[in-house]
């Protein structure tokens, strides 16, 4: 489940993490973009659910300085030993360069080269070296973690893909469908044991086919437009079905752009129906290769009515069953 969930103080979340653990969740997994940070929540959850595997999906490669993202990564690595994995990735421009006051250059090199620094600096090793986007002299890490995490990237088209598979310990999957993971996974390859996969899934438990497919659409447009996002879906063949909202949103179209998101799109990219429902179609994304799916809970009206009591009765119904566990 990603975490944390909206509407939920953090302070409240011990909760939040006790009947995730108990409705058979393995993992909590956080995203960094305008709300908690990416590492204070699974800190959280380290000392409150000790039992739970932690992620990151994702921490910018852009906005903390290398040394800083490998000290956070190395501290909650501590708390948490052989339960913590780093995912990192560019991020957009918006986020970096409009929200933090970072320029946002060469991406794809950036994101390599912090890669190939974390890797080592997690080690333990004296890092002195000058790479492409940036120079880093003679860092070590204080207290390197006794079980260095293993290092995830975030990636969407081929070359970021190539790069996942060449060098980093998984990859992270954003916004496509199950059908679509094949696709993706074809890009890396043979993989390497222990290589995992990890997909952020939007899941939206409720049976209100209309709330869920305008939030879909609202999603949609906010995403993806964005130019990385867009090359993604036109690589993965939606260029027909996605090209008048792209059209739209270029003309400053807006409500147009969410309007012209097809039914067929929006209920591939956001799952609804039924709790169980949306928990049968987030494992056709296991059928389909990912070793771990992440949800990511959208708010539903049946949750805006009912609060923390609906919460904590839709938890056990998108948990794992006993069929899943055998």
């Amino acid at each position: 489940m990603t975490v944390p969930l909206s509407g939920i103080p953090l302070a409240d979340h011990a909760a939040v993490y006790a009947a995730l653990d108990q409705a058979g969740f393995t993992d909590v997994w956080s995203s960094e973009v305008a709300g908690a940070d990416a590492f204070t929540p699974l800190a959280l959850a380290a000392a409150w659910q000790p039992g739970l595997r932690l992620g990151t999906a994702i921490t910018p490669v852009f906005t903390r300085g290398p040394g800083l993202l490998a000290m956070t990564a190395a501290a909650l690595a501590e708390t948490a030993p052989g339960r913590f994995a780093l995912g990192i990735g560019a991020s957009s421009p918006v986020l970096v360069r409009d929200w933090n006051a970072v320029r946002f250059d060469e991406p794809f090199r950036r994101t390599r080269d912090v890669l190939r620094f974390l890797r080592a600096a997690l080690r333990g090793e004296t890092v002195d070296e000058v790479y492409d986007t940036f120079t880093v002299r003679r860092f070590t890490l204080e207290r390197p973690p006794a079980v260095p995490p293993p290092v995830l990237l975030a990636a969407l088209r081929p070359g970021m893909l190539r790069l996942a598979a060449a060098e980093a310990d998984g990859v992270i999957l954003n916004w496509l469908a199950a059908d679509d993971v094949p696709r993706a996974l074809a890009e890396l390859g043979d993989r390497r044991p222990g290589f995992e996969v990890v997909a952020r899934i939007f899941v939206c438990p409720t049976e209100d086919a209309a709330h869920a497919r305008a939030l879909g659409r609202r999603l949609i447009t906010g995403y993806l437009t964005v130019p990385a996002y867009a090359a993604f879906h036109r690589w993965l063949g939606r260029e027909a079905t996605l090209g008048p909202m792209w059209a739209a949103w270029a003309a400053g179209d807006r409500r147009g752009a969410a309007a012209a998101v097809p039914d067929e799109v929006v209920d591939a990219l956001v799952l609804h129906g039924s709790p169980e429902h949306c928990a049968a179609q987030v494992r056709h994304y296991a059928d389909a290769g990912v070793d771990v799916p992440v949800m990511g809970l959208l708010p539903t009206p049946e949750l805006a009515a009912g609060g923390a009591a609906a919460l904590a009765t839709l938890i056990p119904r998108l948990g794992v069953t006993d069929a899943d566990r055998s």
